[in-house]
């Protein structure tokens, strides 16, 4: 029996439930103990008046990880719900001595890396192999329930506290735990019997020191039965004989309701900590105020949601409680007065709804002076100075690289990126196509703290951990293209302390790999690096030679390398190709960046060079039609082959000599991929010799290179097929009135159509921002 003048007040609680928090702090209040005991890692007892500074806003977690192995870490999270918070204010506030009482942290983490198995319930880490029960959902289904939270609602969270009697409600749940665990014992999971004997050893402790009536302890239900079973102190202590040890760094860390929620993996965890944050905090009438928190939510939203919507859905809540016999609205009834009367019906403003406030993006905070490693206090200065806060809530940040302080900002991204801190994942930009903009969605989630703390072996401050993770990488890189990606992470990152040895590293792979396609993956990350030098201020001249001389180890060996490839290697070859022809032309613009530039060097002879690569590759004979047909193409595409030659080597290509499928794959190559077929559309010469071909091509032939052609004129646009079918219907190379000559199509005439051109004209002066411009209105389309 628990309670005031029968020994120990055992509290057992559930681990972030409201209903249990409330009851602890009145018991707390009514039974003024002189010592609080918690289940938690002792470790943490110097970091536990921290919890009482202002800066200190739950949720939070009190982060344990073994020194020689950061990633290796255990969590104890704490809402402002959670029974072990309000017991841990509630004796600061009252000057009683806490403190935690659960096998020490030093255990915890050596037992989870030699059973890999977890702590406390829902601590970081793999389960055990063993089941475990789970203690409300067997209570639930006794009681006829088919859902555990409902059942907790009805029976914790919709009671009030008895009247004089603050310590009925863990009178009556050690009562039930007790008769659980005269049928399941420890319940599947053995490690509960070395975590009781410890407790069991600090009770004694503290009641040695204060008294027998004068020990308040705060546990999870489950270990009730045990803590108040009678046991030798020498059976506890040889179940302790033995442990595995490692040294541990405890601190506290910002937490958040999504990890805090089951959904987020946290194995002690609830389906709806906002819901429940809500519960706690409010003063009264908890249905009306979530009410109208849901309605703000929706205005936000642009949705039209009146006081009239509040009234009604909080009338309809009601009324949905009484009909399913509950003694108050719960989730369940909120959540389908909400759809219905707020949301028409719809479960996609209600998915919303749940994400925002239902689960919650709540973000702790810690204070300054919680204990962290030098890293993680550097991070917090830059964090600070660019003014990127950490926030639960996913968000969108455009960075312009041309402001000094974007610049910095994208460099600490990229740093961390390296290091393996996923605080931001980079995104396409909308605004811009340039190298000057960025675009990052940004999310800070409590697991990156483990990932600081591991990454703190490689420097103190985030500039030197990522130079040293960099410099690391590049030696224990695998392939080229890995160094090649690293020379690019290095320069976003401006690392240019690392680029020196991750360049010697790249000089060395690059000069012994052979490999043309090894070589063609790595030119291209190779020369987007060099670009970055514009808006970045990076010294990229030995770059610029790096990639010089790969490029002209491509172009000696692309040749004999395209010989004989089957239609796999040759599909390959080609992506190559045009890969290394995107690298040349970016390569040939470049001055090299920085001081270092050596435009004069080579670069710019690059592509001359190239196209004469080109030129060989489209009429050997033993290259692929794919790669044959795109050499073609890149060759028209540059101005180095007129259009008539164009034709004349499609023509050679497509003649009755060429097997069906090697004709077939020299056209994916000239007009696969993107823009092709805009220029059928444009030379209907070229379309005539396309369709020409296929109609020749032999019924028993047409049946293999139908998948071939299927793939190249199914890449494009909609609007494309619809217009080559309809130059095909009439005949290519025919105008629309019967006349052969130039294309048909209104716009695509040999000569320049002014008429049209001048129509287009104010819009594009709109788009421009010059519409006002009246003295110019009158250009021509010409000469805009």
């Amino acid at each position: 029996m628990t309670g005031t003048g029968a020994g120990v007040l055992l509290l057992g609680v559930r681990h972030h439930g409201p209903g249990s928090a409330r009851a602890v702090r009145a018991a707390l209040e009514a039974a003024r103990p002189r010592i609080v005991l918690i289940e938690g890692p002792p470790e943490a007892d110097p970091l536990i008046p921290l919890a009482a500074g202002e800066d200190m806003r739950p949720p939070v977690a009190l982060l344990a990880h073994a020194v020689d192995e950061p990633g290796r870490s255990a969590f104890w999270p704490m809402a402002e719900f959670s029974p072990e918070w309000v017991a841990l204010r509630w004796a600061l506030d009252h000057g009683v001595p806490a403190r935690f009482i659960d096998l020490p942290a030093t255990h915890t983490l050596a037992w989870e890396r030699d059973t890999d198995g977890t702590g406390r319930d829902g601590d970081a880490g793999p389960p055990e192999p063993d089941v475990r029960i789970d203690p409300l959902a067997v209570l639930a289904d006794t009681a006829g329930y088919d859902d555990p939270e409902r059942w907790w609602e009805d029976v914790v969270e919709h009671r009030g506290l008895g009247e004089g009697d603050a310590y009925a409600p863990f009178a009556v749940v050690e009562e039930a735990m007790t008769a659980l665990r005269d049928v399941y014992g420890s319940g599947g999971h053995q490690r509960d019997l070395v975590r009781e004997a410890y407790m069991r050893l600090q009770i004694r402790a503290a009641r040695r020191e204060t008294g027998d009536d004068a020990v308040a302890v705060v546990c999870g239900a489950w270990h009730v039965p045990a803590l108040r079973r009678q046991s030798t102190v020498a059976a506890d202590k040889a179940l302790l004989k033995g442990l595995p040890k490692t040294k541990a760094d405890l601190t506290w860390v910002p937490w958040t309701y999504r990890r805090l929620a089951r959904a987020g993996g946290y194995g002690a965890g609830i389906d709806s900590p906002g819901w429940y944050g809500h519960l706690f905090a409010a003063p009264d009438r908890p249905v009306e105020r979530w009410m109208t928190k849901v309605a703000g939510l929706l205005r936000e939203e642009d949705r039209l949601v009146s006081s009239a919507h509040v009234i009604e859905a909080v009338r309809l809540a009601d009324t949905l409680a009484a009909l399913r016999g509950r003694p108050l609205p719960g989730l369940s009834e909120t959540t389908d007065a909400v759809r219905a009367v707020m949301c028409d019906g719809s479960d996609v403003p209600l998915a919303l709804v749940r994400d925002r406030l239902v689960v919650g993006e709540v973000l702790g905070e810690v204070p300054p002076a919680a204990p962290a490693v030098p890293l993680q206090r550097d991070l917090d200065r830059l964090q600070r100075r660019l003014r990127l806060r950490p926030e639960a809530q996913e968000r969108e940040v455009e960075l312009d690289l041309r402001g000094e302080t974007d610049a910095e900002r994208s460099r600490l991204l990229h740093r961390l990126r390296l290091l393996g801190v996923d605080w931001g994942r980079r995104q396409a930009s909308r605004a811009s196509t340039g190298t000057f903009r960025e675009t990052w969605r940004l999310r800070w989630e409590p697991e990156l703290s483990v990932r600081v703390a591991e990454a703190g072996v490689w420097g103190t401050t985030v500039l030197a951990a990522a130079t040293g993770r960099a410099e690391a990488d590049a030696v224990a890189a695998r392939s080229l293209a890995e160094v090649t990606a690293l020379a690019e992470q290095c320069l976003l990152a401006g690392l240019s302390e690392a680029l020196p040895a991750v360049m010697r590293i790249l000089a060395d792979r690059a000069a012994l790999d052979a490999d043309v396609g090894h070589l063609a993956q790595a030119l291209p990350a190779l020369v987007r690096a060099l670009r970055y030098g514009d808006v970045r201020g990076t010294d990229t001249g030995a770059l610029t030679e790096v990639a010089v001389g790969l490029a002209r180890r491509i172009f000696a060996g692309l040749p004999p390398a395209c010989a004989a490839l089957d239609a796999d290697a040759a599909d390959e070859m080609r992506r190559h190709v045009d890969a290394v022809h995107g690298a040349v032309g970016l390569l040939g613009d470049t001055d090299g960046g920085g001081t270092g530039g050596t435009r004069g060097g080579g670069a710019a002879g690059l592509r001359p060079r190239w196209y004469g690569v080109l030129r060989g590759l489209s009429g050997r004979d033993r290259v692929p039609g794919v790669i044959r047909g795109r050499a073609v193409r890149l060759l028209l595409d540059g101005g180095e082959l007129d259009p008539d030659e164009a034709a004349r080597l499609m023509g050679l290509a497509l003649s009755r000599g060429t097997p069906p499928g090697e004709a077939a794959a020299w056209i994916e190559g000239f007009v696969g991929g993107g823009g092709g077929g805009m220029l059928l559309v444009h030379d209907e010469r070229l379309l005539a010799l396309v369709d020409g071909w296929l109609t020749g091509v032999p019924a028993e032939a047409f049946t293999d290179v139908l998948p071939l052609l299927r793939r190249t004129f199914g890449a494009y646009e909609p609007g494309v097929r619809r217009t080559l079918g309809e130059l095909v219907r009439r005949g290519p190379g025919r105008r629309a009135g019967g006349a052969p000559g130039g294309s048909g199509l209104p716009g695509f005439a040999a000569d320049l159509d002014e008429v049209r051109a001048d129509a287009v004209v104010p819009v594009v002066r709109l788009l421009l921002g010059r519409a006002d411009d009246g003295e110019r209105n009158e250009t021509v389309g010409a000469g805009t």
